[in-house]
């Protein structure tokens, strides 16, 4: 079973990331099976929020093949994750799903980003019971484990998480570029470029 670490700080993080990920995606786009980004925390918790804010700017360039689910409007967290993963089996066949999360480690792997090919369990720092999920796991460390997770996930460094977010997003970004090709590549910018400027003329 494969496991990755990154060090998100390091310049070559996102295309690392990227790679890695076009790696395990080409095959599932190729046996035509759906792609589901489940992006698992709450904007409740500092240090639980990076699923959702990954999936919040995901949302602007997801596309045929790929679908999402939780964003900073629409999370998914603890009391829904259930219904959520049974949506997602009765409405796609045979997903993949790439569950991204945040977690808790020693002090020297903070801002690590750890990828198995492996369901992850959320909510075990908070001894949750909860169903493991995903066939990919992507997890970004936000601060130490050990005592009172609850009170070190809610004063956990916005810093930290908003890093390691733009890190997994700009990696999973360039992902679908380099396997879906330029072609498709150029209509997921049009698409945002077109979803930007209706939210500007919305505004104004």
């Amino acid at each position: 079973m494969s496991k990755y670490v990154i060090n998100s700080n390091d310049i070559d993080s996102v295309y690392d990331l990227r790679d890695i990920l076009s790696q395990k995606i080409f095959n599932i786009l190729k046996d035509k099976r759906p792609i589901i980004f489940l992006c698992i925390g709450t904007d409740r918790s500092t240090g639980d929020s990076l699923g959702p804010l990954v999936g919040n700017r995901l949302r602007y360039i997801i596309g045929k093949d790929f679908y999402l689910y939780g964003t900073l409007e629409f999370p998914v967290h603890a009391k829904n994750l259930v219904s959520v993963i049974d949506e997602i089996n009765s409405k796609y066949e045979n997903p993949y799903i790439i569950a991204i999360d945040a977690c808790l480690g020693s002090i020297q792997s903070i801002g690590n980003i750890i990828i198995e090919d492996k369901p992850l369990s959320p909510g075990a720092a908070m001894n949750k019971q909860l169903p493991k999920v995903g066939n990919l796991s992507i997890t970004g460390i936000v601060n130490i484990s050990g005592a009172l997770e609850f009170m070190v996930l809610q004063n956990t460094r916005l810093f930290t998480v908003m890093h390691l977010s733009d890190v997994i997003y700009r990696g999973i970004y360039h992902c679908i570029l380099k396997t879906v090709g330029y072609k498709k590549a150029s209509d997921f910018s049009i698409s945002l470029s077109n979803k930007i400027s209706r939210l500007l003329d919305s505004n104004s």
